[in-house]
């Protein structure tokens, strides 16, 4: 997924996810964009620095199914 459907997806309230199920991608009640691991609830941004590199691969992002 491109940084753009991951906010898309997002915004229509569908989950997201990075590598495998433990990991969410959130965005916060201060509108950033984050990936959290749901055991211990560590976070860290969605993209560098830069605010557009992923910190991951497009293609190990995903929707889930429900």
């Amino acid at each position: 997924m491109t940084l753009n459907q991951i906010k898309g997806a997002i915004a229509l309230g569908l989950s997201v996810k990075w590598a495998n199920d433990g990991y969410d991608v959130i965005q916060d009640s201060l509108g950033k964009y984050l990936i959290k691991y749901k055991p211990n609830g560590f976070c860290f941004g969605l993209t560098h620095s830069n605010g557009i590199t992923l910190n991951g691969q497009e293609f190990q992002f995903y929707v889930a199914r429900a």
